[in-house]
């Protein structure tokens, strides 16, 4: 049979072979045609489409292991604590009983003022080294464990830790058991910090929610644990203080360990590996270190660096608040002229875990219409309201008014987390929540010395002078929040000014079929 006369009445493969007598005619349309139809087709049997498909098909996810490492130091930190406070009076015959002396319904004398402030300059000291050695010990291992993860997968990093926490647990019941002096507490502190202590947990916990959410619903999901953090510790707080008076210490550190060893199975067992492929790596290596490190000095990033250093800023400025206000709210609370007694404290204290509840709803709502770096502003500006209240709270009615103000108070940290995650790649989450659980144990020991030091200071002129003075500080990471989603979007206008003003550009993105017309 005769060939055809041209291309255009020949198959495909003539479009793709035009006849040598026909080489006055353009080959450039004849070339574009097959090379987008074949880069389309090749992708699809390939892995592409397989981490979405894992994303929608996987059900069990890292929240039960957050929500029981969270309960476990839930329990441990507020019944530590405690037993520091009576261990240490004990030798000075103080029992810490009586009501507070400034309240005028105080009913019993209490001991000595002296007496009372040698024994919490004693607790505060004994904490303060707790903290300090599971936070330097901590700072090394997550930065280690963290970027390992990245490579080996989640489910070990996640394990070792709780293994930790309970090995803590374990050394605190022999405390006791034994009677030894609580110096042995930082024994257990310095192990648990050597595997990484709660800060390991956390971290890897929103690393493996970033690996199996997409980039659209990574803020919620990352929001969702944040109320995990919140529903475990009300919780356990709440169980903690009454086992606490029907029993005693022990039976409370049981529980811990317990919790702890649950959340090792659970992480060995039941969870899914989120990290695939899995590579093998050396544990103690310098690499580790070096890939936290260049998150933030690797060349040719310098927006993705500058935002991440600015988000960093502005979680470290957002945490260390709520740490420092949550940790002065009772003392504000015993004190004149509020002088709560147990029954209101507990009920202010599930007020503000309440708080990370309902900042989940209205991050969700919120969603609908804004974006997540509005919805963190508005989360912001509850806080800074909220704590303006409270900070003139004369009244119960007033402070529970404050409290009611922060609803939306929870909603800024999720929002920061994502917007760090999405600034890296797939295969350097584990690095970046290291990081920022190493920010984030920073910011509990500056937010303990701080407003621990700025309350007694300001007893003689206004209370509630550290709660406005957080409220003042939140006003950076507002305008440092703003000021980014404002700038992020300039070089994307600049971008579409310049192709649309290319005829060069105009002509690459002309449709295949166009071009196929107009060969024809």
């Amino acid at each position: 049979m005769e060939p055809g006369p041209g291309p255009e009445r020949g198959g495909a493969e003539q479009r793709c072979r035009p006849p040598p007598g026909r080489a006055g005619r353009s080959s450039l349309p004849l070339r574009l045609l097959p090379a987008p139809r074949a880069a389309m087709a090749e992708p699809e049997p390939g892995p592409g489409p397989e981490p979405g498909e894992r994303r929608r098909r996987r059900r069990v996810t890292v929240e039960p292991v957050l929500v029981l490492g969270t309960a476990a130091l839930g329990l441990q930190g507020p019944l530590c604590t405690q037993y520091l406070w009576d261990r240490l009076g004990a030798p000075l015959r103080y029992n810490g009983s009586a009501a507070h002396p400034a309240c005028p319904n105080a009913s019993a004398p209490g001991p000595g003022p002296a007496l009372q402030q040698e024994v919490e300059t004693l607790v505060s000291h004994w904490t303060l080294y707790l903290n300090l050695g599971g936070f330097f010990v901590g700072l090394f291992s997550v930065t280690l464990f963290g970027p390992w993860s990245d490579r080996v997968g989640r489910r070990p990093a996640l394990v070792l830790p709780a293994l930790g926490m309970a090995l803590q647990a374990a050394v605190y019941l022999l405390v006791m058991y034994q009677q030894l002096h609580v110096a042995y507490f930082l024994l257990g502190r310095i192990l648990s910090g050597l595997l990484g202590d709660y800060n390991l947990i956390l971290a890897v916990c929103f690393a493996y929610m970033a690996d199996i959410s997409d980039r659209r619903s990574r803020t919620f999901r990352v929001a969702v644990l944040e109320a995990c953090l919140g529903v475990a510790g009300m919780l356990a707080s709440v169980a903690g203080g009454q086992w606490l008076r029907a029993q005693g210490y022990i039976n409370p550190f049981w529980m811990v360990l317990a919790v702890s060893l649950a959340a090792a199975l659970y992480a060995a067992l039941c969870l899914p590996e989120s990290v695939r492929p899995r590579q093998p790596a050396k544990l103690f290596t310098v690499r580790h270190y070096l890939s936290v490190y260049q998150l933030y000095a690797a060349p040719g990033r310098h927006k993705a660096r500058l935002q991440l250093a600015l988000y960093s800023l502005a979680f470290f400025l957002v945490v260390t608040i709520h740490f420092g206000t949550r940790g002065i709210f009772v003392l504000y609370e015993l004190g004149s002229p509020l002088c709560w007694g147990p029954d209101l404290i507990g009920y202010g204290s599930a007020a503000s875990y309440l708080a990370y509840l309902s900042s989940l709803g209205g991050l969700r709502a919120l969603q609908l219409c804004l974006g997540d770096a509005w919805v963190a502003e508005l989360g912001l500006l509850s806080n800074i309201l909220g704590l303006v209240v409270i900070s003139l709270a004369t009244t119960t009615a007033l402070m529970f008014t404050g409290y009611g103000i922060l609803f939306l108070s929870m909603a800024a940290t999720p929002v920061i987390r994502a917007k760090l995650s999405k600034l890296v790649d797939e295969n350097e989450q584990g690095a970046l929540f290291a990081s920022v659980a190493c920010v984030e144990g920073l910011c509990s020991l500056v937010a303990t010395g701080v407003f621990n030091s700025l309350y007694p200071a300001s007893l003689h002129f206004m209370r509630g002078f550290p709660f406005l003075f957080g409220a003042i500080i939140l006003l950076i990471p507002a305008a440092v929040i703003g000021w980014i989603e404002i700038w992020a979007l300039e070089p994307e206008y600049g971008h579409f000014t310049d192709a649309a003003s290319s005829p060069t550009e105009s002509r690459a993105v002309t449709p295949p079929t166009e071009i196929v017309d107009a060969a024809e």
